[in-house]
């Protein structure tokens, strides 16, 4: 029960929720609303970096989402150049993740970790489409343990924003990945791109919340039409 009310902390956060609680106490003795304000702040920075515990579908053909947010884009789109996954567009699904998201990214699928590419760029608005070309991002593909003719390999990208200056990843090349496992995580605002080849079929509609690890994206094995909905 107490795992599901209160989330453990990345560890990648506890330096900053440190550093934000001693400010906070230097300005309580120099002026006290102030102190207020740096707590405030502290407790932000606890929740922003809260990690908490998710249950990932693993029935197979499933892609499960990487990351909390709202989805902003459903286009094709080439996957990332450098992963040379070729140049011929394929259905991308772009998160959109605010301030007050979780920021923990996860694998949406389960598999070998082939590529690993860091890319620097800008930091425009990630909730634009030209954010998955310009800003500074890092492309990850997932080799999957099946034939590729019948589950392809997947690429996603973790895509720094305006507000957001790091990607933390703490996977390495190689690596066999469990879907919905922890792979790091970006700090503050930001979006990740999700590459669906055929026959992979999304399942999701535009505004849709995400759950990262648990909410599926896409399913090769699905009989129904691509997702769709209405806001209400």
């Amino acid at each position: 029960m107490l795992r599901q009310t209160l989330a453990p902390i990345h560890p990648d956060g506890w330096k900053f929720i440190a550093a934000a609680a001693l400010a906070t106490i230097v300005l309580f003795v120099v002026w006290q609303p102030a102190g207020w304000a740096g707590l405030i702040v502290t407790l932000w920075m606890a929740y922003f970096f809260r990690d908490p515990w998710r249950v990932t579908p693993t029935r197979p053909g499933l892609i499960v989402s990487p990351a909390d947010g709202i989805v902003v884009s459903l286009a094709p789109a080439p996957p990332p150049p450098e992963l040379d996954m070729g140049a011929d567009p394929v259905p991308r699904i772009s998160i959109f993740l605010n301030l007050f998201d979780v920021h923990v990214a996860r694998a949406p699928v389960g598999g070998r970790l082939v590529a690993q590419r860091y890319t620097k760029g800008r930091f425009v608005n990630a909730s634009l489409d030209k954010a998955s070309l310009d800003n500074e991002r890092l492309a990850l593909r997932i080799t999957r343990p099946e034939a590729p003719d019948i589950a392809p390999d997947i690429a996603f990208v973790l895509i720094a924003g305006l507000v957001a200056r790091r990607i933390v990843c703490t996977v390495y090349e190689g690596q066999l990945l469990a879907a919905g496992e922890r792979i790091g995580l970006i700090r503050f605002g930001s979006r990740v791109d999700v590459y669906c080849p055929p026959p992979y079929r999304p399942l999701v509609a535009l505004g849709q919340r995400m759950i990262a690890g648990e909410t599926v994206l896409a399913d090769r094995l699905a009989a129904e039409a691509p997702g769709d909905g209405i806001a209400h």
